[in-house]
């Protein structure tokens, strides 16, 4: 089943989601909500959907780039994205550690913030130490877009936006970022905004 995407605004959107037990992880409701949060991003599309965007409190969020969102990506957007497929996955009761190394800024939308998109500054990569779907512990440790969409989506169960992490003079809608600024590197578009360069 689709579910509903709650937009910013919505109180639950900036609550810190509360963990899940074992035996809530193995319940047919759970298992019934990760399969609708599933369908749920694939309809949208996006490439991550935390619990909290579908209107549930819960430390759970499932990811997956799949090949078809590559298609419309130059070759040069991916590489420098560092943008592989990443295949479906579920991270519940997820804790981050940052990687070291210079943060790294990209145009960023959010599936609740629908219609606009921003720079915002993540790190590098991440390792992320978490339960999957069947409750067994995970640990992921990855580089590229694959962080980057960890980080929005634990955000998500912090009670963060990408909107609190962006540079404000950035903002975009989709639109206006496909007319002007897809394609441009970052110092073009700081250029042509008129948006100062953030501190490293």
């Amino acid at each position: 089943m689709i579910l509903p995407i709650v937009q910013a605004g919505d109180p639950v959107l900036r609550e810190r989601a509360r963990p899940l037990s074992l035996d809530e992880i193995r319940s047919p409701e759970i298992q019934r909500l990760i399969e609708d949060m599933k369908e749920t991003m694939r309809a949208a599309p996006g490439v991550g959907l935390a619990a909290p965007q579908v209107g549930l409190g819960l430390q759970l969020a499932v990811i997956e780039d799949a090949p078809e969102y590559h298609a419309n990506a130059t070759a040069q957007e991916l590489e420098e994205r560092k943008r592989d497929v990443v295949p479906f996955h579920v991270i519940i009761n997820p804790t981050i550690t940052l990687l070291p190394g210079p943060t790294i800024e990209f145009f960023e939308g959010c599936l609740s913030v629908d219609g606009w998109i921003a720079l915002v500054a993540r790190a590098p990569g991440v390792r992320v130490d978490a339960l999957d779907e069947r409750g067994q512990d995970v640990r992921i440790e990855v580089h590229g877009w694959h962080a980057r969409i960890l980080q929005h989506e634990i955000d998500h169960l912090h009670g963060t936006l990408c909107v609190d992490r962006m540079d404000p003079r950035t903002l975009s809608s989709h639109g206006n970022y496909s007319k002007f600024w897809r394609g441009r590197s970052t110092g073009e578009v700081r250029a042509g905004l008129h948006a100062p360069g953030k501190a490293r």
